[in-house]
């Protein structure tokens, strides 16, 4: 008892370390990659392909003599020395993709490939290894099992080991991203991770030569033949029920993600809060699972009813979250919403896939004893490990555009139900039958009257005084334009972008205008972000310019003509290019230099906002910027300590930056910003630019004048010593770990001098 209890310490840990490298992986790549869903999509795909071979590698290694436990330690301390060297490997593979994005900078599918290989050559020996650990301490588990011991015990601890692993895994997703990459940074992160699994190995490695001469247990009794004999008959159809349970699950996870953030922020708060959720209910579901089984129960008829239930789960729990949402209560706080939603299939998915490992832990194999345990239990869950990669590249690349969220979730919901139908097929059981027939009943009316999502969420946050009301559920974002008699809204996620009140309207053409006029004579121009349009429209306006705007969802693009009106509609001006990409990725792999890089407003809370607040971020922008070029970066007025972070970087990199606008704006400029009191005039020469000018009042070059704020110098004095925002610690997305805003010191400006003479040419004349 002692050293399965130690087994499951070890297990626990591995599991957190586990989630603890998934999240700094995805992270780091995306800085190479981009957080578009197809670069996201094809890192994941990398990444649980190692652990689908690793899992089909454990009954191999175990065939080489080599004892379960120290086969295990072995492949910990693999996982912690390659993951520490991670980093490193990272940087090459950027250098790598470098490269193939030069010979084919427009070519989704080499890019792809490229992405592919680069992440699986990173990622196969951690994640290889990783796949081993549940096959392989399955045998070990089994082989402790004391010879008095029945069949249902080895199928019960097993549902333990996975249990306990997925709850580590659970405590890895929170400890990263509540603690560790806002408290110590991704690179010391990883250095947590490797020495957890050095210390896991090691563990694991000195238990197993301690056990290594132990005689090997008895035989199952006989009393257990009708248990065996049912699970050997059941263990064919195992391998389709893992896989569409794998399949429906990760795709499950993809759409609600996507539903979530219609009620929730869209905060790297809100992921580790989902993702938690999922894997605590599963954990608890798995230790359920270990409870049924370890009493004599009809394996076929319990787990075509699990799978049923987790269908009519799904299905459910969505719906009593749109309906206490409709009814005014209180439930669209992040851990409530989720707590809802999730919940309940997630423990679900639990029970089933631990009764699935129990079934096959029990199956008589021609491999016996402990190997056969690993053989049967890799293949079960390298089977899962490829459908949740289907699963997930199809729920985002085609039910999503195809059905819809809410229509994608029913018929991944109808994918367990289906798995429980192959179950009773199977076992030709009446009671099955009856119990699954029962579910699908009351499973129906429920999906006929989910309702939808978008609206609900938009019209308990905004009202419902609809004229109309658009969305597109594209691949990367659900967009939705919501009017009304009074204002068209632009919504990415659930979450308010743009309107076209004047107010906004003014502000997003002011980042657009305000880089123009103080260059002078702009050329190449570069948006990064289109929102309703109107900073793009607004630069497509001044004579001469050509500009290109990168915006990383199709579906903003699809929205923009419903802001005609106000972003000049730029889609059809001659001067404007749209490219879909991730704006950082685009910066690192153009050869392009710019006279003029502005942006849409993103809030740095959001998740990966970070990426475009650090400094190695603006170090990339300079390094697109041509001598003379301008910089212009929107900053607002957020809370002073969040306010400063964000300042001090970017005098970081622009230590001859500006403040404009009364603190909402910063510029940044290679060398001293120098304003020609001429080149307003010259630019108002032409009608169209001069009346695009005027919608924002620069009228004159004494309006210009009136909206500096401060020079370089009394920036760096408000802003004082301190941290900077960096891709390794990027503090201002985990807003969290900053003091809260009731707790900080008021934004006070009033050292500004906002005397701008110095800057203009002749001395302000």
């Amino acid at each position: 008892m002692r050293d399965r209890r130690a087994v499951f310490a070890l297990f626990f840990f591995s599991g957190t370390a586990g989630l603890v490298y998934q999240v700094l992986w995805l992270r780091r790549l995306s800085l190479v990659f981009g957080v578009s869903v197809y670069a996201a999509s094809t890192v994941l795909a990398a990444f649980m392909a190692g652990l689908a071979i690793g899992s089909l590698l454990a009954g191999r290694i175990l065939r080489r003599r080599i004892p379960a436990l120290q086969a295990f330690g072995i492949a910990e301390i693999l996982v912690g020395v390659t993951g520490l060297a991670s980093p490193w490997l990272l940087d090459a593979a950027s250098a790598v993709y470098l490269q193939v994005h030069h010979l084919a900078p427009d070519s989704f599918g080499w890019l792809t490939v490229a992405r592919l290989a680069c992440s699986f050559a990173i990622l196969a020996v951690p994640t290889t290894m990783m796949g081993t650990t549940l096959p392989l301490l399955s045998a070990a588990v089994s082989a402790l099992i004391t010879p008095s011991a029945s069949a249902r015990s080895t199928g019960s601890t097993i549902g333990v080991l996975y249990a306990l692993n997925t709850a580590g895994a659970m405590v890895g997703t929170v400890a990263t991203g509540f603690y560790l990459i806002p408290a110590i940074g991704i690179q010391r992160a990883f250095l947590v991770a490797a020495i957890t699994n050095v210390v896991v190995g090691s563990g694991a490695y000195w238990m197993g030569r301690n056990q290594a001469s132990a005689p090997a247990p008895a035989a199952e009794p006989v009393e257990e033949a009708t248990t065996t004999d049912e699970s050997t008959a059941l263990f064919p159809v195992l391998y389709w029920v893992v896989a569409i349970s794998g399949f429906a699950s990760l795709g499950l996870e993809v759409l609600w993600f996507r539903l979530m953030l219609q009620f929730v922020t869209a905060t790297s708060e809100a992921f580790t809060a989902m993702l938690a959720t999922v894997l605590a209910g599963i954990a608890a579901g798995g230790l359920l699972a270990s409870r049924m089984l370890r009493r004599r129960i009809s394996l076929a008829f319990w787990l075509a009813l699990i799978q049923a239930l987790t269908g009519f789960a799904t299905i459910a729990s969505m719906s009593a979250l749109l309906w206490t949402v409709k009814h005014g209560w209180d439930t669209m706080s992040l851990w409530r919403a989720v707590g809802i939603a999730i919940l309940a299939p997630a423990i679900a998915m639990g029970v089933g896939f631990s009764l699935a490992l129990g079934a096959a832990s029990r199956a008589r194999s021609l491999a016996a004893g402990a190997i056969g345990v690993a053989d049967r239990i890799g293949r079960l869950y390298a089977l899962n490990v490829v459908g949740a990669i289907a699963g997930s590249l199809v729920a985002g690349f085609v039910l999503l555009p195809w059905l819809g969220a809410t229509h994608a979730l029913v018929a991944l919901a109808g994918c367990y139900v289906a798995s429980a139908a192959l179950l009773v097929a199977r076992r030709r059981s009446w009671p099955s039958a009856v119990a699954v027939l029962l579910v699908l009943a009351a499973s129906i009316p429920v999906a006929r009257n989910i309702g939808d999502p978008f609206k609900v969420a938009i019209d308990r946050r905004y009202g419902d005084l609809l004229l109309e009301f658009w969305r597109d559920e594209g691949v990367q974002t659900a967009v939705s334009v919501r009017a009304t008699g009074l204002q068209h809204v632009l919504y990415l996620d659930g979450l308010h972008q743009a309107n076209d009140q004047p107010a906004m309207v003014k502000l997003h053409r002011t980042l657009g205008h305000l880089p123009m006029v103080l260059h002078g004579a702009p050329v190449d121009v570069l948006v990064v972000g289109m929102g309703g349009g109107a900073t793009p429209g607004a630069v497509s306006q001044h004579h001469g310019a050509q500009v290109q705007v990168v915006e990383l969802s199709d579906s903003v693009v699809k929205a923009a003509p419903f802001f005609a009106h106000v972003n000049y509609d730029l889609l059809h001006e001659p001067n404007v290019s749209v490219r879909v990409d991730d704006g950082r990725s685009f910066l690192t792999m153009t050869d392009r230099r710019f006279d003029v890089i502005t942006a849409d407003v993103i809030q740095p809370g959001h998740a990966g906002a970070g990426h475009v607040y650090s400094r190695e971020y603006f170090a990339l922008v300079r390094h697109a910027l041509k001598p003379n070029g301008v910089l212009m970066q929107w900053i607002g007025k957020r809370p002073s300590v969040e306010y400063q972070l964000i300042m001090r970087t970017f005098l970081d990199v622009f230590p001859n930056a500006s403040l404009w606008n009364d603190g909402e704006f910063m510029i940044g400029t290679a060398e001293p910003l120098r304003l020609d009191p001429g080149a307003l005039g010259r630019m108002r020469t032409d009608a169209k630019t001069r009346e695009a000018l005027d919608a924002v009042g620069l009228t004159s070059f004494a309006v210009l004048k009136s909206w500096f704020t401060g020079n370089a110098d009394e920036m760096r004095a408000f802003v004082g010593p301190g941290p900077l925002l960096t891709d390794d610690r990027p503090l201002v997305e985990y807003y969290h770990w900053l003091p809260p805003a009731s707790a900080q010191p008021p934004l006070d400006l009033s050292a500004m001098k906002r005397d701008v003479t110095p800057l203009v040419i002749g001395g302000g004349q």
